[in-house]
């Protein structure tokens, strides 16, 4: 089996070349990473082209446009790397009986919604990189639903706040934990913290059976996010004390964090209050992957997100990398 993964570069993309090393699974299948120096998302021909070579039936799409600010400007590099590069992978993957692995984002929600967001809410981005998300998963879903074939499927992940071997708001905390003795932190927007290495893991226990050989699993949306929810403040208190039960030499500490609203923190692009992302289909597929006969896919899928940031911090505190 060919496996071809894009944005090998980024957290997710470093994570997935983690995992799939864990499992041995070059031992068993073809697997090209590839990143910016190897193919121009924003390039149709480049993707093609590429896709043609290397002839995958697992596509894995790790990669995006994210800096949500500077989408508000450079709005035709996000939609063509958001929206027109899933696309071209789903027209591949629609006409070879290949399997399609995207990932989204809590951003193609308003966030005025009270409880947590369901995969079959309706989007309503607020900002150019939640509308070319959006319109990425609008793609997809087309594309195959209007060119059915038995064996193309496609898994849309939604999820959030993500984390791993990259910039990301923790190791910005620690950071400024070293350095200053107080900093404030926004107190009113939810959401629920994911671990790329996590997120991973989920996402190839969707795709593949315990032979790591491709399996039927129903096309849809799933939304990928560890169990409860927190705030950006709660986050910052929490991983601060974990940095410091683990013995970071520290300037801050958690009483030294003030909670603020958003309105005092304001960026150019709008964010979601409410990030927060429900999974009935999740739990749903989980289950049935699981049967209660693997205990390792049911842990790591029940796992809280405090379990998994913890491990992480205290990871960065042991091999010195706050």
């Amino acid at each position: 089996m060919n496996i071809l993964v894009f944005g090998k570069d980024g957290q997710l993309g470093k994570a997935f070349q983690s995992v799939l090393a864990a499992h041995k699974l070059s031992e068993l299948h073809r697997i090209h990473f590839v990143g910016r120096a190897q193919c121009d998302l924003s390039n149709a021909d480049a993707i093609t082209n590429l896709l043609r070579e290397t002839k995958p039936n697992l596509i894995i799409n790790a990669a995006a446009y994210t800096a949500v600010d500077q989408a508000e400007q450079e709005i035709d590099l996000a939609y063509a790397i958001n929206a027109n590069a899933p696309a071209v992978m789903a027209q591949y993957a629609v006409k070879e009986g290949a399997t399609l692995l995207h990932y989204s984002t809590d951003y193609v929600f308003d966030g005025t919604k009270a409880t947590p967001y369901l995969e079959t809410d309706a989007r309503n981005p607020l900002g150019i990189y939640g509308k070319s998300k959006a319109a990425g998963e609008e793609a997809i879903e087309t594309i195959f639903r209007s060119q059915p074939d038995p064996q193309a499927q496609f898994a849309i992940l939604r999820t959030s706040w993500v984390y791993g071997d990259g910039p990301n708001f923790i190791r910005t905390i620690l950071r400024l934990a070293k350095e200053r003795d107080a900093i404030k932190v926004i107190a009113n927007q939810y959401g629920v913290p994911t671990s790329a290495l996590w997120l991973a893991s989920i996402s190839l226990a969707i795709v593949l059976n315990e032979n790591h050989q491709l399996r039927s699993f129903p096309s849809g949306f799933y939304h990928a996010i560890p169990q409860g929810e927190t705030t950006w403040y709660e986050l910052a208190c929490f991983a601060v004390q974990v940095a410091s039960d683990a013995g970071a030499d520290l300037k801050l500490y958690p009483n030294q964090i003030t909670a603020i609203p958003a309105s005092e923190y304001p960026l150019p692009a709008p964010r979601p209050m409410n990030s927060r992302l429900g999974r009935p289909a999740l739990d749903t597929l989980m289950n049935q992957i699981s049967k209660g006969t693997d205990v390792t896919k049911w842990q790591q899928w029940q796992q809280s997100w405090q379990e998994q940031v913890a491990d992480y911090v205290q990871d960065l505190v042991l091999h010195k990398n706050i």
